[in-house]
């Protein structure tokens, strides 16, 4: 196969070859729920890495709840604090669909509240929408449960959570949820700093293995779990544990939380990124979408509005040419439908392409990428005219 630039990390990204070593002897691990020796080991391994992942996410180990992934943790978050305190929930429309959708699901009354151009969410919104009723629909008690993401999923832009947190706290008793997903392993996290009571998360986006995430929770709260039929993770969510799943979470959490790593790879994505902005930015009739202020936003995305050309031959294109792209809404793995949350920010979401690097991107990569994107480009936009001419 010629050469492949994989530019598709904020959706999955590759396991760190160190995570993958650390899982392999436990992959066929014993019960850690056992007091034979063999599940007295598996449970050295589990809560093992449960205090990396704690470290690494500024928290303590008895506050985090493995998942199969942060969309459960999403799912546990909202049905736990619904079932506690039934109420109104407030969802941005820049969230993940994962966000909105249990919101729906579990039978509250949402209040929707905007985003700027920027796809970021104003705490007076959220000040407004903690003092009001449901636009429209029955009343169904107080808001009950905020969710704000630490950063946008699509261009990257990072949220001001902790004003939410002060504004939730002066304006009633609302839980809030944070979903970190987009942006763990790219900023420093701190959780029991931001003053939530939730946070999602999930190990694929970081260089963990699929298929494992956590549910961090506050210090002293305690929710109805969404799965039970067992007294696993402390009877908050039941089933046998993923012990190597675990042990892979937690290495990568370890290596990236080691004393440097964390802020370099952040420099690394910046510097790679910024050669896309700048390739992006020479190309006629293409926006970069977001924020301009790199401060602003996460470090490893961007996100870019192609004029002239439809979203699926620009995907097609690069990837002829050899570069993994994204396009259209990040919740969908199956069509090419329009961004919610370009739609909610009011710029063109028909024809979006997101490039994102992670902690294998090489300056290799990114060379194919700013060969391949203007020729790409304007390869199309010339059939484009021919066809209409």
């Amino acid at each position: 196969m010629s050469r492949r630039a994989y530019l598709d990390h904020a959706s999955t990204s590759p396991v760190h070859p160190e995570a993958l070593e650390a899982m392999d002897p436990w992959i066929s691990a014993a019960d850690p729920g056992r007091v034979h020796t063999e599940g007295r080991m598996a449970r050295v391994a589990l809560e093992g890495a449960r205090a990396q992942v704690a470290a690494f996410f500024g928290t303590r180990a008895r506050q985090v709840i493995f998942t199969s992934g942060a969309t459960e943790a999403i799912n546990a978050a909202t049905f736990g604090a619904l079932a506690e305190r039934p109420g109104q929930v407030v969802v941005s429309t820049v969230e993940h669909s994962a966000v909105r959708d249990a919101s729906q699901r579990y039978g509250a009354s949402v209040l929707a509240i905007g985003a700027d151009s920027e796809g970021r969410i104003s705490p007076q919104a959220v000040m407004t929408a903690l003092a009001s009723g449901p636009a429209s629909g029955p009343a169904s008690g107080p808001v009950s449960l905020v969710h704000c993401q630490l950063a946008n999923h699509e261009v990257g832009t990072i949220q001001p959570v902790e004003e939410i947190v002060r504004v939730c706290r002066g304006g009633g008793s609302a839980f809030v949820h944070v979903d970190a997903a987009a942006a763990a392993g790219h900023v420093p996290i701190r959780f029991d700093d931001l003053g939530a009571d939730l946070m999602s998360i999930s190990a694929h986006k970081l260089g963990g293995p699929r298929g494992m995430g956590a549910l961090l929770v506050r210090r002293g709260l305690r929710l109805p779990p969404l799965i039970v039929g067992g007294a696993q993770e402390r009877a908050r969510r039941g089933g046998l544990e993923n012990v190597a799943g675990a042990v892979g979470f937690g290495t990568v959490a370890a290596l990236l939380g080691a004393p440097g790593v964390l802020e370099a790879s952040g420099n690394r994505s910046a510097h790679l990124v910024g050669r896309l902005r700048e390739a992006a930015s020479a190309i006629p009739d293409v926006s970069i979408y977001g924020p301009a202020d790199p401060t602003a936003r996460l470090p490893h995305l961007v996100c870019l509005g192609i004029g002239g050309v439809e979203a699926e031959p620009v995907l097609i294109g690069l990837d002829q040419a050899g570069v993994a792209a994204h396009s259209g809404s990040s919740c969908s793995s199956e069509t090419l439908e329009p961004s919610p949350v370009l739609q909610a920010m009011g710029v063109d979401a028909d024809h979006s392409l997101r490039l994102s690097v992670g902690w294998p991107t090489t300056e290799e990569d990114i060379d194919l990428a700013v060969t391949a994107l203007p020729e790409v480009i304007g390869r199309l936009r010339r059939l484009w005219a021919g066809a209409a001419g």
